[in-house]
């Protein structure tokens, strides 16, 4: 392939840019259609999507332009803007530049929208205490919508993919126009009286603010906050949001999203279910390795090898105790029997029966040691008590 005359990425898109820059049409358009995507810059500028039920184009509006307008922009908000369409060079993507907006004549029902809103949340509504949890295993899926169109189909595709033995009850309703909030309403209370599901999914395809207008009126939403079944909500494309949204239990993004978030994949959760039995057969085999570690190291063990060691070894510490016991009892004997005979000795060299043996006597008067010749008279009969013995004498 000859590339001699190929041009950049840069050159192509500047180009372009120039070709729709010289289209006069394209310099001076009116455009209406809805705000999503809607997004107020911390510099001023405006940002946001603009599309009708088939298409969608990028919007940007300066900041100097941004402060002529005499409302505030807002995701749903249909609108007539006045701009020029150029290219965004450096991402090769066409936007119009707006330099006037002004509210279509949808705008009272988006302001009711608003305060619809105010007046549901600041009663409690949407409060985070007041939604049920979705069940882990439904085995019946409610579904109110419309029995014809993609929507029904999206979500039995997806919810029988995702588990074949859930069962899929349809409720139709119109999801639009005159007297379709009522209806909505009574397969709500219908569902609970009979208690024909384990969890309720409200439905609809994407639309304008008016198409959606069911799901905003005080009557579902009510409704949907008395039920008992858990609700999801589904009602729009990702960027639509409905009062609906706010009180179900849980909001999905699109039809088939629901059908997920309410529908557990059973390979997921087969998936899972292995993953535990692995994991406990593990741990099990872990607990009886260690177990029988255990058991080994018990049986292993002296007290099962030897089990009076432990009482021989008692023994020994008794008998160690009773020796330290009689040898203390024998060294305080000793040590008494010693200090004894010290003080017999003592006792013996003070005793007056020691000088008997040395050749003295006593004399005895009436059983009174005679200790002066004052103390006896003449004829008085006198004992004399000697080592060997005792004797009688008569005082002359």
């Amino acid at each position: 392939m000859p590339s001699y005359n190929a041009i950049s990425v840069t050159e192509l898109n500047k180009y372009i840019k120039d070709k729709i820059d010289k289209d006069e049409m394209l310099n001076n358009v009116f455009v209406k259609g809805e705000i999503s995507n809607y997004k107020h810059h911390y510099t001023g500028h405006l940002y946001f999507t603009l599309k009708d039920e088939n298409s969608l184009i990028k919007c940007i509006m300066f900041k100097g332009y941004a402060a002529n307008l005499k409302f505030e922009p807002k995701d749903g908000m249909k609108v007539t803007i006045f701009g020029s369409v150029s290219v965004f060079e450096r991402d090769g993507v066409y936007q119009i530049y707006v330099k006037a907006m002004q509210e279509d004549g949808i705008g009272s029902l988006y302001k009711a929208y608003e305060e619809m809103k105010a007046k549901l949340e600041k009663e409690g509504l949407f409060h985070q205490s007041h939604k049920k949890k979705i069940p882990l295993m439904p085995r019946c899926i409610g579904v109110l919508t419309s029995n014809t169109g993609a929507v029904i189909r999206d979500i039995i595709n997806v919810s029988t993919r995702r588990n074949p033995n859930v069962y899929i009850k349809l409720l139709p309703v119109p999801v639009q126009g005159p007297g379709a909030a009522e209806k909505i309403v009574d397969a709500i209370k219908l569902m609970n009286e009979k208690k024909l599901a384990d969890v309720i999914i409200v439905a609809r395809g994407g639309g304008s603010l008016e198409d959606l207008w069911p799901f905003n009126e005080e009557i579902v939403a009510r409704a949907i906050y008395d039920s008992e079944l858990p609700v999801i909500s589904a009602v729009g494309h990702e960027t639509d949001f409905t009062i609906a949204d706010f009180v179900a239990d849980l909001r999905a993004p699109t039809p088939s999203a629901a059908a997920e978030l309410a529908v557990p994949n059973i390979a997921d959760i087969k998936l899972k279910l292995d993953g535990y039995n692995n994991r406990y057969k593990l741990a099990l085999k872990k607990k009886v390795e260690f177990m029988k570690l255990r058991y080994e190291k018990c049986m292993n063990s002296r007290v099962f090898k030897e089990p009076l060691q432990k009482i021989n070894e008692k023994y020994i510490l008794i008998d160690m105790k009773v020796k330290t016991m009689q040898n203390s009892i024998s060294n305080i004997y000793n040590s008494k029997k010693t200090n004894m005979i010290k003080h017999i000795a003592k006792l013996d060299a003070l005793s007056p029966l020691k000088t008997l043996t040395r050749g003295y006597s006593i004399v005895q008067s009436n059983g009174k040691v005679v200790k002066s010749v004052n103390q006896i008279k003449k004829d008085d009969e006198i004992d004399i008590r000697l080592i060997d013995g005792k004797a009688k004498a008569k005082v002359m």
